[in-house]
């Protein structure tokens, strides 16, 4: 999953990965896959198809001819757009657990039961109730007690690099050296020259999934301490509202999840006449 990531012009913010089913949040970096080389596109694009004689030699710098260049041209605007695709970046990383699932089992035929289920998240509510549903998935499943516990998840993957850091007593890094490479940072309030990265301080984030859990697990949703995570007072969340979001973030939403401000001006964008999720947003993140 990282390893595909790290060809397309997507980051994952999040990620969880169940006996029977994940979850991804992505980013998709348009913009840098419209303004990369064509070089670029051709060689990120023969990791994951096998591209033809003419691409090849054009990847490796190869005298061709204007004919050929021709032929590149239409295969790098092709993946170009495709290095940006979340359907296509689904069908490379299912398509290759597919084949190795079925060469263990030996067996043929389908091995997803069905096709992938997207939801845009419009704005930073949705996106951080979206990452702490994601990443609290083996803790509401009952199979790990405890965030850093979590096998398969992105909340594993932030706090194990940050005890490794601290441990190590390095010097102070940029921020997003001091995080896992493969996920997209969180870099906290974002300003002039910050690298892009998700607006939240990471370690406002790992004590808000723990604070988080720590209700889950003990299945006490109305007994919630006084202590919020920052997260929550600067987003305006409920304590009510959020542990609503992260146990039921999938069935309170189908489709675009936001504010209903965002809802409005994404809708007005598509020319939709009936704004979608109105009530669960007024509900909950309203």
């Amino acid at each position: 999953m990282l390893r595909v990531a790290s060809v397309f012009f997507i980051d994952i913010a999040a990620f969880c990965v169940m006996s029977n089913h994940y979850h991804l949040l992505l980013h998709v970096r348009r913009d840098d896959a419209i303004s990369a080389s064509a070089i670029d596109i051709v060689r990120r694009a023969h990791q994951v198809v096998s591209g033809n004689e003419i691409t090849h030699k054009y990847a490796n710098r190869q005298t061709i001819e204007p004919h050929e260049r021709e032929q590149v041209d239409i295969f790098v605007d092709r993946w170009r757009k495709c290095l940006f695709e979340i359907s296509w970046f689904m069908k490379i990383l299912n398509e290759g657990i597919a084949r190795r699932a079925n060469k263990e089992d030996e067996c043929t035929g389908h091995f997803w039961e069905a096709r992938y289920k997207s939801q845009p998240l419009l704005d930073e509510k949705s996106i951080l109730s979206c990452m702490a549903y994601i990443d609290l998935n083996p803790v509401r499943a009952a199979i790990a007690d405890t965030p850093e516990q979590s096998d398969h998840t992105s909340i594993q993957l932030r706090i194990d690099q940050w005890k490794n850091k601290k441990t190590a007593e390095e010097p102070e890094q940029p921020v997003e050296e001091s995080q896992p490479p493969a996920l997209m940072p969180l870099i906290g309030n974002s300003h002039h020259n910050m690298p892009q990265g998700l607006a939240f301080n990471l370690i406002d984030y790992i004590e808000l999934v723990d604070w988080t859990g720590r209700i889950i697990r003990q299945d006490k949703r109305g007994a919630i301490t006084d202590d919020l995570p920052p997260i929550l007072q600067r987003l305006d969340f409920t304590p009510e509202q959020w542990v609503v979001l992260t146990t039921r973030f999938e069935h309170r939403f189908k489709g675009l999840v936001g504010t209903i401000e965002s809802l409005k001006a994404m809708c007005a964008n598509f020319g939709l006449k009936r704004t979608v999720n109105l009530s669960s947003s007024k509900l909950l993140l309203q």
